[in-house]
């Protein structure tokens, strides 16, 4: 039964589901160029990493649906330049450079965009204090 009080709404996320067509190749741009922790692999086709207490699903079978959509996944890092660095040197082709898309009273929001081998598109997203 759902709880009818203001004070009711979703307040964490458990896990998150992307779907990709070769879980190898997957494991290896998530855990080897990314950084990511993994956690376990799981039969039909699935892996689990860590990131930050939040689960990330590789998902094959996901992938082999007709229609298929994956969420933008937005990674907060501390230093979003340095970060670019060190994935371009990796291999990680990113859209383009890190860039500002907004300026709040408190801090710029900056950007940079890349895919994995499945073409999901991924961020890296920093909040730099003025």
């Amino acid at each position: 039964m759902v709880r009818k009080d203001a004070t009711f709404g979703l307040r964490e996320i458990g896990q998150i589901a992307v779907p990709v067509s070769n879980l190898e190749r997957a494991i290896v741009f998530y855990r080897d160029l990314l950084g990511m922790r993994m956690l376990f692999q799981a039969p039909p086709g699935l892996a689990f990493f860590d990131c930050g207490g939040v689960r990330l699903m590789l998902d094959v079978a996901a992938k082999s649906s007709a229609e298929s959509f994956a969420s933008i996944i937005y990674y907060k890092v501390e230093d979003i330049a340095a970060t670019h660095a060190l994935f371009a040197s990796r291999g990680v082709a990113f859209e383009a450079k890190p860039h500002r898309v907004a300026t709040m009273p408190d801090h710029e929001l900056w950007m940079a965009f890349f895919r994995d081998p499945d073409r999901n598109l991924l961020a890296l997203m920093c909040e730099v204090r003025a």
